[in-house]
Parts: C-alpha cells; structure tokens; sequence
C-alpha cells in the first residue's frame, strides 16, 4: 500500500470572510499541491476542506498522514464525530453539528484509506505546513485555484 503524507492549511480574510485552502501531498520524491478558494466561508470550513480535497485526489487506497494544524479538524474527525453520528448529528447541547455537509463528505474519504492524524502547531517549524499556510492566504486574498 503507497504511504502518502497530507499536509493541510485553511486559511479566511476576516472569519467569516473571502476563504482559501490548501494541501501538500508528498508520495517518495513526488509533490503535490493544490489550492482553492471560496467567497464567502469560515476558517474552519477551510481547514476542513483541505483535508477533503486532498484526499479526494487519491485514486488508490492508501496510508495516510495528515498533518494539519486545526484542532477542530483532528479531534473532530477522531474523536467528536463518534458521538455527532451516534446522535443524529447533534452536538452534546443538543443543537446541530456546524458544517456537517464536509464532516460527512471527510467520514465518506477516511474510510476509503488508513489514516493517522498529526497535529503540528501552525506558523513554527514544519516547512509543509508553512507552504500551505502561505498557499491558503493567497488562494483566499486572491480567489484563486490550482488544477487539479
């Protein structure tokens, strides 16, 4: 099974605001990076989308690490979405699940690959997360896309 490294950034001018994303796949030598942006959206609905986009792009099954700097995305996806799904997509206030559209499009990408979840603390010393911070900021400041 290829073991692929994701490394995702989200990224809003004002929140909510002008939106960008982006991601970073390195498989061995080879780099990918692709980045997108929204008019009106939220930082969290960003980080989210990064990850989703990013997985969304592999075409086999394979060994995943994502790094992301969004503690709402990590512990989101590994620990919260258990009870969200368990409880008809409600928080524990009984309310309902904000942006459960891309939580429910990132459960359907986790379960087509093995996955670990790396939280690295953002703007410091990983140079991927740094590149796709600098991607998000001017995909959202620019409106701008990648192919993909």
């Amino acid at each position: 099974m290829k073991k692929v490294q994701l490394i995702t950034d989200g990224s809003c001018v004002g929140n909510p605001g002008p939106g960008g994303w982006a991601c970073i796949l390195r498989y061995g030598p080879r780099k990918k990076e692709l980045w997108g942006s929204e008019t009106q959206t939220t930082n969290n609905r960003m980080e989210l989308t990064a990850a989703l986009r990013g997985l969304e792009v592999l075409k086999e099954r394979c060994e995943v690490e994502v790094v992301t700097d969004s503690e709402y995305v990590k512990n989101g996806i590994t620990t919260w979405i258990n009870n969200w799904k368990r409880n008809g997509w409600k928080t524990k206030a009984r309310k309902p699940v904000v942006n459960q559209d891309l939580w429910e499009e990132l459960d359907a990408q986790v379960s087509r690959h093995d996955l670990r979840w790396t939280w690295t603390k953002g703007h410091a010393d990983h140079p991927d997360n740094n590149r796709a911070d600098e991607l998000a900021t001017r995909a959202a400041r620019e409106q701008s896309s990648s192919a993909v």
